[in-house]
């Protein structure tokens, strides 16, 4: 019998739904419609709604699975009562604010966000935000034993569209942020080139940025194709990023931005073909944040530079929280320290995933890329660019990542066990251990010695020990590995391949 439960990627199901990967195909119609079976259970129990009546929008990215796992919702929702909104292609985002705006009791996004066209997968909102992992291990627990409402033939399919009401928001977001003299086009004079990847979000040139005045010459893949023949739509992507960085300058543009396939995650290019990514568009969006909440907490996964930290808190007067990687346990950590008191404006991941609470914490790329425009507006009109915001962040001179596989089939432990006598070899040394980092170790090192920090934690969902390594000292990095290499040897954790470290090494 299939497993349900190898369906499960954190808050996502994901699973194999075309052709083309060279595995076989898991989400399969019968699959889908038993998931969907399963979610009107748990909306029965934690909504208190029966499922005939339920109002769910469905939306989806452009993969090439999209409209045959539509298909099969659209018949199980239906079949059990409920009233779908059929809102066709649209953005992860969007398909949580369709909750609170159109309204209705919940929805489902069909996507598997960067990861290759031949995967596709599911997100589940309510008005209290996306399903977290609990919430989906007893959606597929129902679904593995076939649990399912009472059938009725009262269900209903009506197509909306809600991307309209959507790119409304933003555009009058923007013309409120700016407040130009031109009201309804606050971006005359302003070209910008968005770089959609072929997925969902090349709404957000034609139907946010141009009637704004926006010029969007030298925009790029902005049609869906669920193939995405030109590269991953993905913003931690270095094709991506390279593609579109050259597009940017080839066009002239002021700024250049950049969306996952269904544009919860976004990146920026400045005029200068220069990536605003990773703690750069943390450094951003944390002076766009702490405007008005002096004093406030940003939430960041754990690899974030030591220049970063400097910034916010000592630039920006803010106060630097690094937690788990992971975006949902950014977002939800952010959401305790508030409910705790903590004034924390900002939860972000360096793989762009932002999520700030004036928007409900929801992690959308379109929000932190129109924040970023509207602050780049405001910027202009006193002769400065974005380039000003994080003059002063330092950032390192050389950065690694390298991942060890763990060969143990129960591999948690095993991952832990390292990290533990990774610790213990630490204190051994006198090395200095940073005293916030919440999730692995990370040890810093001072200007003679590495002049950087290396961390190592276990990945979020895989057998891995993902290590990341920074310095300020050309070199560094190597001088950092050089240490790290000499645990390994001395202590040879069982069941970790740390071949990558030897093979750097060896380069």
């Amino acid at each position: 019998m299939f497993a349900y439960k190898t369906l499960k990627s954190g808050t996502d199901i994901r699973g194999v739904a075309s052709e083309g990967g060279g595995a076989p195909i898991n989400l399969t119609d019968e699959v889908v419609e038993r998931i969907a079976a399963g979610f009107l259970v748990w909306c029965e129990k934690h909504l208190d709604k029966c499922a005939e009546g339920l109002k769910i929008a469905v939306g989806h990215d452009s993969r090439i699975s999209a409209d045959r796992i539509a298909a099969a919702l659209f018949r199980a929702f239906t079949t059990y009562g409920a009233s779908v909104y059929d809102c066709g292609l649209a953005s992860t985002p969007s398909m949580f604010m369709a909750v609170l705006e159109l309204p209705c009791d919940c929805s489902v996004q069909i996507t598997a966000s960067h990861h290759p066209f031949f995967r596709n997968g599911l997100k589940f909102f309510t008005p209290a935000g996306g399903l977290d992992s609990p919430d989906i291990s007893e959606i597929l627990e129902y679904a593995q034993n076939g649990a399912a409402p009472k059938e009725t033939d009262n269900g209903t399919l009506v197509p909306v569209d809600y991307m309209s009401k959507y790119a409304d928001n933003l555009r009058e977001m923007i013309r409120k942020g700016v407040n130009a003299e031109d009201y309804a086009h606050p971006l005359a004079g302003f070209k910008i080139v968005v770089d959609a990847g072929n997925g969902a979000g090349g709404f957000y040139a034609n139907d946010v940025l141009k009637p704004l005045g926006a010029d969007i010459t030298g925009s790029q893949f902005l049609e869906p194709d669920g193939r995405f023949p030109n590269h991953i739509p993905n913003p931690e992507n270095e094709e991506a990023m390279a593609s579109v960085c050259a597009a940017t300058v080839k066009a002239g543009a002021d700024l250049g931005v950049i969306f996952d396939t269904d544009v919860d995650r976004g990146g920026a290019v400045d005029s200068r073909g220069e990536e605003i990514n990773r703690n750069r568009l943390v450094a951003i969006a944390s002076a766009i944040a702490l405007e008005g909440n002096p004093g406030g907490t940003i939430v960041t996964d754990s690899i974030t530079s030591d220049g970063l930290k400097t910034y916010i808190e000592q630039t920006l007067g803010g106060k630097h929280h690094r937690f788990k990687r992971g975006y949902k346990n950014v977002i939800n950590e952010a959401v305790r320290l508030n409910n705790e008191g903590v004034n924390c404006p900002l939860a972000i991941e360096t793989s762009g995933h932002a999520a700030l609470r004036e928007n409900y914490f929801l992690d959308d790329g379109a929000y932190l890329v129109t924040k970023i425009i509207i602050k780049a507006a405001q910027l202009r009109r006193e002769g400065k660019s974005l380039d000003s915001l994080i003059a002063d962040l330092k950032e390192a001179k050389e950065e690694k990542e390298l991942r060890f596989p763990i060969t143990a089939e129960d591999f948690r432990p095993y991952g832990e066990s390292t990290i533990a006598a990774l610790e213990s070899y630490a204190k051994a040394h006198n090395w200095n251990i940073a005293p916030d980092n919440r999730e692995g170790i990370r040890i810093s090192f001072p200007e003679n010695d590495g002049d950087g920090w290396f961390l190592l934690r276990m990945s979020v969902h895989d057998p891995i020990l993902p290590l990341n390594i920074e310095s300020n000292s050309v070199g560094g990095v190597r001088v950092l590995a050089e240490k790290l290499l000499k645990f390994f040897d001395e202590v040879k954790p069982e069941n970790v391949d740390y071949a990558a470290l030897k093979g750097f090494l060896e380069k």
